[in-house]
């Protein structure tokens, strides 16, 4: 057996083990509370973990089209929102432990703008279709999914004819092209002067990771041909609806993202809110998707989300050993986070917004508009010390 296999079988292991560590399931609309100390919390210090985060709070702005503009526009070529943005919220977060609430603060009810945690749903929809063999195999290349015109339009060079749905998970596919108007190069870009970026390096697909939002919505757009159907009615119908997440969620494109499939008029939705667009989704729904992970995919018996999927997401690709499929961001040898487990996996977005999953201590954190991954891990730190267990 090779040292992947290895690695895929020892995880999807421990994620089973958990699984059967707690059987509550909060019914739609709710979720039960417990003292702090009930779940093996000090109270006061838990406390001072909520206050440690309130206090380093984004000092981004909270027009989120401003903060777009101010962080993407000053580097980016003819930077253009093209889908929906809103304000933000407050400071907030929710901590689950055992299954039960032991705190929550800001406005978990509040929709806000997740950005690229919106990248998770994505490839968990493509887990989906992988599980039931409407993605025969993960090394297959999108371009074979895709009507002939299409592929050839997205995948007909040479350099883009080599990806595989693994190299978009992972982003390591170094597409090269437009999409919705946007240049993969435009994207972050790489060189001394704008008139290096649209030059930047190739890199064979596969060797080389670069986090890049035209990439991911090429992604979504195979995904999209390949369930036939608007992700966000899918995501509804088979993930968010069986866990009891609420309907306020919204999972948006762009203005020019339109495509037709089977005569039908459907938006190919954003992996995040870059451009705008992205999910929209309350701390609370943040927290049942991040809980159903917890529990290796099941909830309340039922398979959502395989376990083979997860355990395959959460291993490290080759070109990075932080990072799994989008948007899992690991926590190798401890060195993102030295004051969480090597195991914890969180998904991450602009602003921060995180759902760190912890399986070791049986957490689950979301945490919406922190500062940065330093504060992060002085937040998770402060939550684990103050576990009396």
């Amino acid at each position: 057996m090779s040292r992947r296999s290895i690695f895929v079988s020892c995880v999807a292991a421990g994620i089973a083990a958990a699984a059967v560590a707690a059987d509550y399931f909060p019914p739609r609309g709710e979720w039960a509370h417990r003292a702090p100390a009930e779940l093996g919390f000090d109270a006061a210090k838990l406390q001072a973990a909520v206050d440690f985060a309130v206090a380093n709070e984004s000092t981004g702005r909270r027009d989120m089209a401003a903060e777009l503009q101010r962080t993407f526009g000053a580097r980016e070529p003819d930077f253009k929102i093209l889908g929906p943005t809103q304000p933000r919220g407050d400071m907030t977060g929710v901590i689950i432990h055992r299954g039960y609430v032991a705190t929550e603060w800001g406005e978990p009810g509040r929709v806000d703008m997740t950005h690229s945690v919106t990248k998770t749903f994505l490839t968990t929809l493509v887990g989906l279709a992988w599980q039931r063999g409407m993605i025969r195999d993960l090394g297959d290349h999108p371009r074979d999914y895709l009507p002939t015109g299409l592929g050839d339009e997205l995948f007909g060079s040479e350099h883009n004819a080599k990806i595989t749905w693994e190299h978009l998970l992972r982003q390591t596919s170094d597409w090269s092209g437009t999409l919705w108007g946007v240049p993969d190069w435009a994207d972050r870009p790489v060189g001394a002067t704008p008139a290096d970026y649209p030059h930047r390096p190739m890199h064979e697909p596969g060797t080389f990771f670069k986090y890049n939002d035209v990439r991911v919505n090429l992604l979504a757009l195979v995904t999209l041909n390949v369930w036939r159907r608007p992700l966000p009615q899918v995501l509804r119908e088979e993930v968010m609806d069986p866990i009891g997440a609420s309907n306020t969620w919204r999972w948006h494109g762009y203005e020019n993202s339109w495509v037709t499939i089977d005569g039908q008029s459907m938006q190919s939705v954003s992996g995040g809110g870059h451009l705008g667009g992205g999910m929209f989704i309350n701390a609370w729904d943040m927290a049942r998707f991040g809980y159903l992970f917890l529990h290796g995919g099941k909830w309340a018996g039922r398979e959502i989300v395989p376990e083979k999927w997860i355990a395959l997401a959460r291993t490290p690709g080759p070109a990075n050993a932080n990072y799994g499929f989008a948007n899992w961001y690991l926590n190798t040898g401890r060195k993102p986070l030295p004051a969480a487990p090597a195991s914890l996996v969180r998904f991450v977005g602009n602003g921060e917004n995180v759902i760190a999953i912890d399986w070791e201590h049986d957490l689950v954190m979301v945490v919406r508009w922190i500062k940065n991954d330093e504060a992060l891990n002085g937040f998770i730190g402060r939550v684990l010390g103050a576990l009396d267990e």
